[in-house]
């Protein structure tokens, strides 16, 4: 099953993820279909912390691919914000 879902990259200390479409199957830092957006729990001051291409998860959502739990949240809060 094709998921949405984190996988992250950063330095020690300081996460930062890409939120990417992949085979359920694949490992965390593996192989990826797309990157559709980020997410950067620490951002501070201007910095944006999540970021989503609307128009590529309508595109992959239509096809049959799932939000993980984490995601679907993060969605639904830009969603609001925007």
């Amino acid at each position: 099953m094709v998921k949405i879902r984190l996988t992250r990259g950063g330095a020690k200390k300081r996460p930062f993820y890409h939120i990417i479409v992949t085979d359920g199957r694949s490992a965390r830092d593996g192989r990826n279909i797309e990157r559709v957006g980020f997410y950067n729990p620490v951002a501070q001051g201007g910095e944006q912390r999540v970021q989503f291409e609307a128009e590529r998860v309508k595109f992959w959502l239509e096809r049959g691919a799932q939000f993980t739990d984490k995601v679907a949240d993060l969605y639904k809060q830009a969603s609001k914000a925007a």
